[in-house]
């Protein structure tokens, strides 16, 4: 499924991936909420959001705090290939 802002013709960075999130973080604070994550799900044309959306939130925020913050951006890289099928390389 092609991602909005992304090339879809190559697997995307986790730098890109960053990039493609930010457009998404609505008040500009550096984190990703859980209606600024499902926006961005909804954006990229998935189905059940809500429901992927608080499966993703649970597996990346690790200290709880309802957001996920660039110290854990890996951990929703991670959800984001095994779950939503995106391809996102480290390089």
């Amino acid at each position: 499924m092609a991602i909005r802002g992304v090339p879809s013709s190559r697997d995307m960075t986790v730098e890109e991936f960053k990039e493609w999130l930010k457009q998404f973080d609505a008040d500009g604070d550096g984190r990703i909420s859980r209606n600024e994550l499902r926006e961005a799900l909804r954006r990229r044309g998935g189905w059940f959001t809500t429901w992927r959306t608080g499966r993703a939130l649970r597996h990346a925020d690790k200290n709880n705090s309802g957001f996920v913050d660039d110290s854990e951006i890996e951990n929703l890289v991670s959800f984001a290939q095994k779950d939503l099928g995106m391809k996102i390389s480290i390089w």
